[in-house]
């Protein structure tokens, strides 16, 4: 098959966004993600209290119902998160009342494709992120951020990354100490 023009692609990409929003859409919450974490809102009659609803969160599943109703969402996580550091509120509206469940995702570095796996998934390849700066990193994080960021340019301008251009130093290092041999048919694996 013919790969398409940007025209077709681009008509492609708005199709394709177009089923995921109504797939989305008609999901009965609404849900936000950061790389960090991830937040569902459900809206509910106002009549319900804290006590009415049943909610779990383990490191693997994700439950909201009231009780003695179909659980809203009831479903096995795609990845896990920290049950200690994930929440759920049941705050007042001006519409009723709203369920917000926050999830703290344990690898902090992927996108989530849903929130439960038997939901539609979305496309984390178009995922915009929000702008974050650096300085809200831990060192460790942002170093690796850093290096992700500095080896991605390097690629684009057809440069080595900083492990290929370790291995070019060692090895021009190496040639240096030992002029006597011949390099000329190494090879870098």
């Amino acid at each position: 098959m013919a790969e398409p023009t940007p025209d077709e692609q681009k008509k492609l990409d708005a199709e394709a966004k177009a089923r995921e929003d109504a797939e989305q859409a008609a999901l009965p919450y609404k849900w936000t993600q950061s790389i960090k974490d991830l937040d569902v809102t459900i809206s509910i009659d106002g009549k319900y209290k804290g006590r009415d609803l049943d909610v779990k969160l383990t490191r693997t599943h994700l439950r909201v119902a009231i009780k003695g109703q179909d659980p809203i969402i009831d479903g096995d996580l795609p990845h896990p998160i920290r049950v200690d550091d994930s929440t759920w509120t049941l705050e007042t509206v001006p519409a009723g009342k709203e369920i917000s469940v926050h999830l703290d995702k344990v690898n902090q570095l992927e996108w989530w494709a849903h929130v439960v796996t038997t939901a539609p998934k979305i496309d984390t390849s178009k995922i915009q992120p929000e702008n974050s700066n650096l300085g809200d990193l831990d060192g460790e994080t942002r170093g690796m951020v850093e290096k992700m960021m500095f080896d991605q340019r390097q690629k684009e301008m057809g440069k080595p990354t900083s492990d290929e251009q370790k291995k070019l130093d060692i090895l021009k290092q190496f040639q240096d100490q030992h002029p006597e041999m011949d390099f000329s048919n190494a090879k870098m694996g």
